[in-house]
């Protein structure tokens, strides 16, 4: 799974960067907002594939005293870092320039120029949205892809497939704004333009931070997860119940799972012992992202008598 998060963001830096340079070129020469737009979204891109790497090399570091169940939080913060990146300079950038081409239009020259460069950058674009698309649909089983981008817990694979969609649509629009600019003779389109394409970069950063803030805030394990959890808990001798299954994800392939268990009354703590280690072996061999796993003893009427004194946690 990292090696398949990092060829994407690769594919993802390697054409942004390119593009980006091309788009700075154009943007000058022509005099376009639009074009300027895009250019600094490319740009932005790139610096948030660069951040994700980082987040990447920095989730992967191992557990220490000071943090016992290791650093894969953080690559939940740096893509949350991006989402603000993409808000602040991709979209607060786009708006400005747009607002103030608006205010002081002026035509844009050789919009042949710009045509081509939205066209070679559409081509890269959609290469590298395809790879991200790819690589999301191999983690994801869902036919919705809103919903599959919800329950997902690898942000580096989303975020570039939402960042590679942005682009898409914002070539879109820079396209469509510089052809009506230059059939109606009204170079404030290519201004509105710019906005729009701010306006887009807004919303998906909007979107991204709200999947970040759940990430960081310690998602549950998928549903099939957590009942798989509570199965093979269940399915064993002396087991009379199991009162609570909680889950945690600390990274796209890190989760933690808390279960509490009623045993039979008098079974030898021999038996409990050896029947714990099994729901541990078998848990780990049927989900390995569960990495830790605690189990608590406890009889079922001790369970609600400790849910009454303290706050509901629900099943998660």
């Amino acid at each position: 799974m990292p090696h398949e998060s990092k060829s994407t963001i690769y594919a993802a830096l390697a054409g942004n960067l390119a593009i980006a340079l091309t788009k700075f070129g154009a943007a000058f020469w022509t005099g376009s907002a639009a074009m300027l737009s895009e250019a600094i979204h490319s740009t932005v891109d790139t610096g948030n594939q660069l951040l994700m790497l980082y987040g990447l090399r920095r989730s992967a570091r191992p557990a220490t005293e000071a943090h016992p169940f290791g650093y894969g939080l953080e690559l939940y913060f740096w893509t949350f870092v991006v989402a603000i990146l993409i808000f602040g300079l991709g979209a607060g950038v786009s708006i400005f320039e747009g607002i103030s081409k608006i205010r002081a239009p002026h035509p844009v020259s050789d919009t042949l120029v710009n045509y081509i460069v939205l066209g070679v950058s559409f081509v890269f674009e959609g290469a590298s949205w395809l790879v991200a698309f790819r690589a999301f649909r191999s983690q994801s089983k869902s036919g919705d892809l809103l919903e599959a981008v919800q329950r997902s817990k690898d942000p580096t694979v989303f975020t570039v497939l939402l960042e590679d969609s942005a682009a898409l649509a914002g070539l879109l629009i820079a396209g469509v704004g510089l052809a009506c600019a230059e059939f109606f003779q009204l170079p404030i389109l290519d201004g509105v333009a710019s906005v729009l394409i701010g306006l887009v970069l807004a919303g998906v950063a909007w979107f991204l931070a709200a999947e970040c803030k759940g990430l960081m805030l310690g998602e549950a394990a998928d549903p099939v997860v957590r009942a798989g959890l509570r199965g093979i808990a269940s399915d064993r001798p002396g087991v009379r119940g199991v009162n609570e299954v909680l889950t945690m994800h600390f990274g796209p392939q890190d989760v933690l799972a808390a279960i509490s268990l009623d045993f039979d009354d008098g079974l030898p703590a021999e038996a409990v012992e050896r029947t714990v280690s099994d729901v541990e072996r078998q848990i780990k061999t049927a989900f390995p992202q569960v990495r830790r796993i605690c189990v608590e003893v406890q009889s079922r009427a001790g369970h609600l008598q400790a849910q009454r004194e303290t706050a509901p946690l629900g099943d998660g």
